[in-house]
């Protein structure tokens, strides 16, 4: 075939596959746009602009959120960016189909241009090989394989991340980006051997002008171009215009492919993740974690209980169906990309559990845009067999299947309100297994480590919110400490005037606001012991140790005593929002009428409400984790520690990040520089610490609820722990401490492992030249 003949054919090829594919993609971006459309209010999420639009360049092009892997983080920037650099090539692309000597003007030949061109083609290419080979072996294993091998809550051998990720789409993605960028180089070769050549089209048109034909033109494609010198003027235009030809094919049925699978979060998030990182709740690019975002009632923040008697008989609150999902939910839920970085470091999954943060996010897309997808199709996404029986259409795809859609459409045949009946289909037992709902520690690993900035616990919260409020329907552990919560501001079920009893063998006196001072005007700082600092023994031990800290110290401070109650953490990471508000708003009225300012609190989960939660419902405190305040206290010489007599003597201690004190809220260093200030102790680490630390199980209001399923979390860690050789496990928490403490040490540990808070280490260091004041 002569190069016009096949040039002439080419061309009608590309007209036929782009109609195809633009109309495809066209459709897919007005059915995405719709669906998450349909979402409820959201406020907040779209202004300031240009705050949000800097925040957006920013780490779209820092690519930050590609946490602890550099090579992946490279590989996919190139990748990324290759995408609208190389725009313009398919332009080239369509051009030389017609005209093999076609050029983008002046462009074309623009010296910064061509090398950018090139560097972002050699980038794309080689990246995406980097990340087929990353994905290759991570491999794509099962639960049953990890189990079968005990890699089930290790730290070096956990499940793929890739396992559940829909396997095609990912290589067919990968695939197309290999195949256009490979075309671009191979484009540029040709181009540099026509120009070497002297090539000319039958019509006399110069493919590429010799003047041009230099490294300085073509830096990396120069030394390919010139192995194809040697062939024949035909062979060369038939080669540009095949490459040309494969270059247009690929990209259209790439938008062909797209386009019918509008749920192909592996293609669609280059598009989507930039309206979701942009839609992100923190404007300043923060991720959202710490303070729990609010509960919407027709898009407005739910703040008091005053707003329950506004409401209509029929409303909702939280996520009890797809109708109840926010716009931003569900772009969160179209933005998926299935990278299982969310999963990979899940305390629930990698212990065994069913929940799967991205499993999660793909059953409630798949369920999503299956409803849509039935409601529209109505009686026509069923068929009778010859047997009579009601299948689904052979023209629904699988996905459609979701949950008991099928069941609720057949029923509602005799009702005739089709579309209610679907939408209005719990989440809950049916797209989202109960147990994965409640296995959730909300540690925050998952929005972490996303890449894309879903909001992972909102999705969890806002089911767990509804099934509590709506429906009554929790883990029965749960009444227990709710009523407890509600008759008497904490949830060990004890009387509020034993609150202060751990100061009852103390040497020194601990003062009361409103008993031993006036109010916290009088003191530098108050110290909020907390539920379990009160009641608990072994939190009573770390109260003990901070409150004799601050006495030492010289530090002036107050507590409230028996005024003091339950922050409500529990009752809001429960779902039981109602009791939260309740809380809240008897501890923010206590805190403000004793004019508190400044708050040293020893519990993770209480220092996060009250610094985080509290300021939306008027309470505003500066509020620091005791490990900080400790911390600055050896470092301004107000407390000492001593060297112990024997150094050789020290003990091996590791530090475990509680969840809400770490990776919510970013104090990773103050509890490490307060264990290094200990000549007696030697620091070291775990294999997942700090931002990357695993949960110890107690989060979410786990600590209340029996593990029944896999490996317990808090045994996972301390196995970590020991793996490390530590003698000493040192928390932040009192309830690290807790369920740390009540884990057995692995049977092949060579020795016991002691669990201490950070305080109580100190005060031993302190302690130890008996200097009493």
């Amino acid at each position: 075939m002569s190069p016009a003949d096949l040039r002439l054919t080419s061309l009608v090829i590309a007209v036929i596959v782009t109609i195809i594919g633009v109309l495809a993609f066209g459709r897919a971006i007005y059915v995405l746009y719709t669906r998450v459309a349909a979402g409820g209010p959201q406020p907040g999420r779209l202004r300031p602009v240009g705050k949000r639009l800097w925040m957006t360049i920013k780490t779209i092009l820092s690519h930050r959120e590609f946490k602890h892997r550099p090579a992946v983080r490279v590989a996919h920037w190139f990748v990324m960016l290759s995408f609208p650099i190389l725009a313009l090539t398919l332009k080239t692309g369509y051009g030389k189909l017609g005209n093999p000597a076609y050029t983008l003007g002046a462009l074309e030949h623009f010296i910064p241009w061509e090398w950018l061109v090139e560097l972002f083609a050699w980038g794309g290419f080689i990246g995406i090989i980097w990340l087929v080979i990353v994905r290759l072996r991570a491999g794509h294993g099962s639960v049953e394989e990890a189990e079968g091998e005990g890699r089930v809550g290790k730290a070096d051998h956990r499940p793929s991340r890739f396992l559940g990720s829909t396997r095609w789409q990912a290589y067919f993605v990968e695939f197309v980006i290999f195949s256009v960028v490979f075309a671009v180089i191979g484009l540029r070769a040709l181009s540099y051997a026509a120009g070497v050549e002297g090539v000319a089209d039958e019509a006399g048109r110069v493919v590429t002008d010799p003047s041009v034909a230099t490294w300085l033109h073509f830096p990396t494609t120069a030394w390919l171009g010139s192995m194809l010198t040697g062939l024949s003027d035909t062979a060369i235009l038939n080669s540009i215009t095949i490459l040309s030809l494969i270059k247009v094919v690929i990209s259209m049925a790439w938008m062909t492919v797209v386009g019918v699978q509008t749920t192909m979060g592996v293609a669609w998030h280059r598009f989507l993740a930039l309206v979701n990182v942009y839609a992100r709740r923190e404007a300043d690019g923060s991720k959202t974690l710490g303070a729990a975002s609010p509960m919407l009632i027709d898009g407005v923040p739910f703040t008091s209980e005053e707003q329950l008697d506004e409401l209509d008989d029929d409303a909702v609150l939280g996520i009890g169906t797809v109708a109840d999902l926010t716009w931003k939910q569900r772009l969160d839920l179209m933005t998926c990309t299935e990278c299982g970085r969310c999963q990979e470091l899940c305390p629930a999954w990698n212990t065994g559990k069913p929940l799967s943060p991205k499993l999660l996010m793909m059953e409630l897309r798949d369920h999503t845009a299956a409803v849509e997808l039935m409601e529209g199709l109505g009686d026509q996404a069923m068929e009778e067999d010859e047997d009579g029986n009601v299948l689904v259409h052979s023209s629904v795809p699988d996905t459609a299947h979701s949950g008991d859609l099928l069941g609720a459409l057949i029923a509602s045949k005799n009702t005739g309100d089709t579309g209610v009946a679907l939408t209005a289909k719990p989440l809950v037992g049916n797209v989202v297994a109960d147990d994965a709902l409640w296995d959730c520690t909300m540690c925050g690993a998952c929005v972490d480590q996303c890449p894309v900035d879903i909001e992972h616990i909102d999705h969890i919260l806002g089911l767990r919110r509804h099934q509590v409020i709506m429906e009554s329907a929790f883990p029965r552990e749960l009444q227990r400490p709710f009523r407890s919560l509600e008759s008497k501001a904490n949830p060990y079920n004890q009387s509020p005037r034993k609150r202060m009893d751990w100061a009852k063998n103390l040497d020194f006196d601990v003062p009361i606001i409103g008993e031993d001072v006036e109010d916290a005007s009088e003191v530098d700082w108050v110290f909020w012991v907390g539920c379990a600092g009160a009641y608990d023994d072994k939190a009573k031990r770390t109260t003990q140790a901070i409150a004799e800290l601050l006495y030492r110290a010289g530090v002036k401070y107050a507590v409230l005593g028996n005024a003091e109650t339950c922050t409500g953490d529990l009752a809001r990471r429960a779902g039981n929002e109602l009791l939260f508000q309740m809380l809240a708003e008897q501890a923010i009225e206590t805190l403000n009428e004793a004019n508190v300012k400044k708050i040293v609190v020893s519990c993770a989960h209480c220092f996060n409400t009250i610094a985080n939660e509290y300021p939306e419902l008027g309470g505003t405190f500066e509020v620091v984790h005791h490990t900080q305040l400790l911390n600055r206290l050896v470092r301004e010489g107000a407390l000492k520690p001593v060297a112990p007599a024997d150094l050789a003597q020290g003990r091996k201690v590791t530090f475990h990040d509680p969840c809400y004190l770490g990776r919510h809220n970013q104090v990773f260093e103050a509890p490490r520089e307060l264990l290094g200030a200990d000549q007696g102790l030697e620091v070291l680490e775990m294999p997942r610490s700090k931002d990357m630390s695993f949960c110890c199980g107690a989060g979410g209001a786990r600590a209340w609820m029996e593990e029944s399923r896999g490996t317990r979390i808090s045994q996972a860690r301390v196995d970590e722990a020991a793996g490390t050789g530590a003698e000493v496990i040192a928390t932040g928490c009192p309830f690290c401490s807790q369920m740390l403490g009540s884990t057995p040490v692995p049977s092949n540990s060579e020795q016991q492992i002691e669990i201490q808070d950070v305080a109580v280490l100190m005060l031993d260091a302190v302690k130890r030249e008996g200097e009493t004041r």
